[in-house]
């Protein structure tokens, strides 16, 4: 029988390069790109030239890898769906990093890197080559920092054993490096590539610090463990494992909450928002408004640009959107270019003037495309009132449509509010 399937040969490879996607990101990423990549190359060659590796090191390695191994193929057998991929393997690299050589810390995301794309979900290759190299640089300068704390002559596992609360106290400082400039690299990385992303969503993700730091405690943990006795590893690999679905479920309960392309409340998860805010204001009697925002000609945008595009502006419209409102208010995406906002504490003078900053928001923001092309966008929206729109959340969102269709029918780009 022929083998049909195709062949990946070296000329194959070269002659598709002028098509790989790193090619399309903006000249600025590319550039921080090498600079990464160049030197986590630089750092591991140094490090497995100077470095004198013993085979009691290198069989706690492979221990370790292995455990980190099975929570991949935990990850793999999970059908998980994109983006909840948390799989605990930074519980165990920084045992790694802190009671192995750092070369170990640098060179160890490599395998784990190639696993995951192996076995759990095959990813962009310039993405995977770059979270590798970051992770390394990461996990090595943390390594580096508490290799130099340990007093001379003294191993890793010993300073554990023998001071403790110093030992502990100098693993939690390098495990928090690890984490700090891993979350600083990747943050850099998203924004250079996509700058209508804002700073603040990539840095100060809630559930996304509580994860990291949830990984640096457990990691930190099992490398106290492991100086005791390296046994430890099948032992504790059961719980991490429990921990592991514990998040999970965590990340699927999220993830069913939110809008895959624009980070917002999706509709089903908005309106329970709502409802309870809604309930909320009737008990005590205070007041509460409803904003539509629909997007001006955004069927032109998809037809110039094409889809992907237009789901760019709608993110970028949702970081406008969001930048608008108070740290209290509930935005989601309603569907398809249509956003709502749940405004508590807002009589209809002060839901006027939300509103009117929130289009002027949009107004002013501009989606930078390749050649020097730029998409402008505008919003009209429509706001109803509690009591005097409406009841019920059905009447309210049906009276500020009726408004928001009014400020479409008056020349859009505008405010119009429920009679």
């Amino acid at each position: 029988m022929t083998d049909h399937r195709p062949v990946c040969r070296p000329g194959g490879l070269i002659a598709a390069m002028p098509r790989w996607p790193l090619w399309r990101t903006p000249a600025v990423f590319r550039a921080f790109f090498v600079a990464v990549v160049g030197g986590a190359i630089t750092l591991a060659v140094v490090l497995a030239t100077t470095t004198a590796v013993h085979v009691s090191e290198f069989v706690l390695w492979a221990v370790l890898f292995g455990a980190g191994g099975v929570c991949v193929e935990l990850t793999r057998h999970g059908s998980q769906p994109a983006g909840v991929t948390k799989d605990l393997l930074s519980a165990w690299k920084i045992p790694v990093a802190l009671l192995l050589p750092p070369v170990f810390a640098v060179l160890t995301p490599i395998p784990f890197t190639v696993l995951k794309q192996v076995r759990v979900r095959p990813g962009t290759l310039h993405r995977r080559v770059y979270s590798a190299a970051a992770i390394g640089i990461a996990d090595g300068s943390g390594s580096w920092l508490f290799h130099r704390l340990v007093p001379n002559g003294v191993s890793p596992a010993g300073w554990i054993l023998g001071q403790p609360t110093r030992a502990v106290a100098a693993a939690v400082l390098c495990g928090t490096v690890c984490t700090v400039l891993d979350s600083l690299l990747m943050a850099t990385a998203a924004r250079l590539a996509s700058v209508e992303t804002p700073w603040r969503a990539l840095l100060f993700n809630r559930e996304s610090l509580t994860l990291d730091l949830g990984e640096t405690g457990t990691g930190v943990l099992l490398a106290v463990a492991c100086a005791v006795t390296p046994m430890a590893i099948p032992i504790a690999l059961p719980p991490v494992l429990l921990l592991h679905r514990s998040l999970n479920q965590a990340q699927l309960r999220a993830a069913a909450r939110t809008d895959p392309k624009t980070g917002l409340l999706n509709a089903v998860a908005w309106q329970e928002e709502a409802e309870r805010e809604i309930v909320r204001a009737r008990r005590e009697h205070r007041s509460l408004a409803i904003l539509i925002a629909d997007l001006d000609h955004f069927k032109q945008v998809n037809d110039h640009y094409g889809h992907l595009i237009g789901d760019r502006v709608l993110g970028v419209v949702a970081n406008a959107l969001q930048a608008g409102l108070r740290p209290y208010d509930f935005l989601g995406r309603f569907g398809g270019e249509e956003f709502t906002v749940v405004l508590p504490n807002a009589d209809g003078v002060e839901a006027a003037q939300i509103a009117e900053r929130l289009r002027r928001e949009v107004a002013m923001t501009l989606l930078e495309l390749d050649g020097g092309r730029t998409v402008r966008m505008t919003v009209s929206i429509g706001i109803a009132v509690l009591d005097r729109h409406g009841t019920d959340l059905t009447d309210l969102l049906a009276a500020a449509d009726v408004a928001l269709y009014g400020a479409k029918a008056a020349g859009r780009n505008r405010v119009g509010a429920a009679a």
